[in-house]
């Protein structure tokens, strides 16, 4: 099938900012343009492909089947334009680039150390670290302004149409501060527990479905106060001052533990853990700072995986 020639750039820019966002009012107010136009730009596209590529509904809209295969190669195509236009206005002498989504499990280990082995290695290389929900930065991916997102995402929906590179599987904990009351507490029982303010991952997030898992396995019903939040900075600072217990990605707070500014709670059951790993959009070739930050993710989590077996 030859490619409609009535599929303009304005139809795919249109399509990937609506995707971006989940909403027709975001994506007009990102490309300046009245809502009206939006949703005329798009039904024009839909029209062209001859199909639906987004269901609506109150509470935005989602990317149908047929569009999240669209949007496997929209992305891709888009950006490589706007590279290319890029490397005819760029400095002759710029800087190699690799842009990554990282989730909070692993942002507070992982991360500094690959970052470290790969500036080493590659002085000139800029790293471009994007945060956030995994929906939001496999969002990200798929359209094509991300080369990597690194991080637990298998039971994200939105990983569909991407390929995901398992490194290395990582439980999650209970830590308190020092002198918590319930680390004098012999035995821990599961209403102690659940009486105590709660730190927790967002709901709906991949990371959220295991700490509720835990909770279903030690028969702990949490009480109402709680902060949900994925920052580890926040997290980490809030639980220094209160009684709150952190449902915590092991890597997170390992070296809170290991130096006594926090402890784990034992309650005789463990998690068995969610799959670390890197996620990449098939559809765009790898550029070489994207294979060199590759190479030094395997690494550094080899070992991870090789201590998480060690008896």
């Amino acid at each position: 099938m030859n490619l409609d020639s009535r599929i303009k750039f304005r139809h795919l820019l249109c399509f990937l900012e609506i995707a971006r966002q989940g909403s027709f009012a975001k994506a007009a107010d990102t490309l300046s343009i009245s809502q009206p136009a939006i949703s005329k730009t798009l039904k024009e596209l839909e029209d062209l492909l001859q199909t639906r590529l987004f269901d609506r509904d109150k509470s935005g809209v989602e990317l149908t089947a047929a569009g999240v295969r669209f949007m496997r190669y929209a992305g891709p195509c888009v950006q490589a334009l706007r590279d290319g236009v890029s490397s005819l206005r760029g400095e002759p002498h710029e800087a190699p680039q690799v842009r990554i989504g990282v989730l909070s499990t692993v942002e507070s280990q992982l991360l500094p150390e690959v970052l470290c082995r790969l500036h080493a290695r590659h002085a000139a290389l800029v790293v471009s670290v994007a945060t956030g929900p995994g929906a939001y930065l496999l969002a990200q991916l798929h359209v094509g302004e991300l080369d990597l997102v690194i991080g637990r995402m298998t039971d994200s929906p939105q990983i569909q149409g991407l390929s995901f590179e398992h490194l290395y599987s990582e439980s999650m904990t209970l830590v308190v501060r020092p002198g918590h009351p319930l680390l004098e507490a012999r035995p821990l029982n599961a209403e102690q527990v659940g009486a105590c303010p709660w730190v927790l991952p967002l709901a709906g997030t991949t990371i959220r479905k295991h700490a509720d898992s835990l909770f279903v396995q030690c028969a702990i019903t949490p009480s109402a106060q709680r902060l949900e939040t994925l920052s580890p900075t926040l997290s980490r600072r809030y639980v220094a001052s209160s009684d709150a217990i952190w449902v915590a990605p092991r890597d997170a707070v390992q070296r809170d533990i290991a130096t006594g500014q926090l402890y784990e709670l034992d309650l005789g059951v463990h998690e068995p853990g969610g799959s670390v790993g890197i996620c990449r959009n098939a559809a765009l070739p790898l550029s070489l700072p994207a294979q060199w930050l590759c190479e030094v993710v395997r690494e550094v989590a080899a070992q991870y995986e090789q201590s998480s077996t060690v008896p």
